[in-house]
């Protein structure tokens, strides 16, 4: 996967220093363009590899890890890009994520901002929602983001951790996240049952993947939504779901899943697997923001104008963290964007000439 894709070679030097931070799709693609148009670029990332969920949560006959990893060594060995592994910048009060357990070094934003003179980040969404129902907190409830996660770092040996593994798992959502949890599941052996508040024609994953891994062997049921865990001495034993019927259209555009008054079942599970969704995880707390001079909105991501330039001028965002999870394409084409604004409005800035076919679109 080439993430320099503007160029053969590094262009001149403009003897500038841009941190990256995040090494996620918008990350890398970001870093390429910057890298072609001569910035002197450092890229950090918590995680051990980069590549972000294209690494640490994707599929492999999706996006293979291999290409993922080559990308970045090429940026590494043509571009001279420094890419800063097990490293977590951040400002404030820290909240867990996923794979803050393998970070080795942490780094205060402030630092960063003081040492370069652009910035751009890419953080992505690295934690999990889970809805407040009675029994989340039972062992044996997981989400999938932390149940990919813990198979890959397995897989990678990265670190001596044991993956979750059950005999009958359920798999909470319509998206990709719970298609990849449930297929996932299925090839460890066990025998999986995937739950869907609406039909599988508004599934995000669309109907093709659903009825693909239907094929495979899970076990799909739409129009259900979760109402309990069922636990027994703090072990989760089983989901109770409501029988749901699909109303007018909700803020989303999508008919508005309405409950049917009785229509309670329970389905038997040893692991419950949440994929409803994950928030935006900036490098800086709420808290600490103003100070910084990066606003946040209420849902925790990025504010950024119409450059995707944040609050303070020298730093810009991209991906995940300002738009809320997407697909791979698009936090790719967002990193772009940026990566091109930013180079445009620093050209403008320092009164050069700006690189021709760079121009942001």
């Amino acid at each position: 996967m080439k993430f320099a894709f503007m160029c053969r070679g590094r262009r001149q030097s403009l003897n500038t220093r841009v941190a990256v931070i995040g090494a996620g799709p918008a990350g890398l693609s970001a870093t390429g363009f910057l890298a072609c148009s001569g910035y002197d670029v450092d890229v950090y990332d918590k995680q051990p590899l980069p590549g972000g969920l294209m690494t640490f949560a994707i599929p492999p006959w999706r996006i293979p890890p291999s290409r993922v990893l080559d990308g970045a060594r090429e940026l590494e060995e043509k571009f001279n890009v420094k890419i800063i592994t097990r490293s977590k910048v951040y400002a404030g009060e820290e909240t867990h994520e996923e794979g803050d357990n393998l970070v080795e070094k942490k780094i205060n934003l402030e630092d960063i901002l003081s040492q370069y003179d652009l910035v751009l980040i890419t953080t992505g969404t690295w934690i999990s929602k889970i809805p407040k129902l009675p029994g989340t907190g039972a062992r044996g409830v997981t989400t999938a983001l932390e149940y990919l996660y813990k198979w890959k770092i397995h897989e990678y040996n990265l670190a001596p951790v044991k993956p979750p593994i059950a005999k009958r798992i359920v798999v909470i959502g319509g998206g990709y996240s719970a298609v990849d949890a449930a297929e996932k599941a299925l090839k460890t052996g066990a025998e999986v049952h995937l739950v869907y508040r609406r039909t599988i024609r508004e599934a995000p994953a669309g109907i093709y993947e659903i009825e693909r891994i239907k094929r495979e062997g899970v076990a799909f049921t739409e129009l259900a939504s979760p109402v309990e865990i069922i636990e027994k001495n703090g072990v989760a034993m089983g989901v109770k779901f409501q029988k749901m019927t699909l109303g007018p259209p909700d803020e989303t555009g999508r008919p508005k899943p309405i409950p049917i008054p009785g229509g309670e079942f329970t389905v038997d599970a040893d692991l419950v697997v949440f994929a409803t969704g994950e928030s935006p995880t900036p490098p800086i707390s709420p808290s600490r923001a103003e100070a910084v001079g990066i606003k946040l909105n209420k849902d925790g991501s990025i504010w950024v104008n119409d450059i995707m330039q944040t609050s303070n001028p020298k730093v810009f965002a991209a991906g995940d963290v300002v738009h809320g999870a997407s697909r791979v394409g698009p936090a790719v084409r967002s990193g772009l964007k940026a990566a091109r604004y930013m180079h445009n409005w620093f050209m403008a800035k320092t009164g050069r000439m700006i690189t021709p076919g760079v121009i942001a679109q």
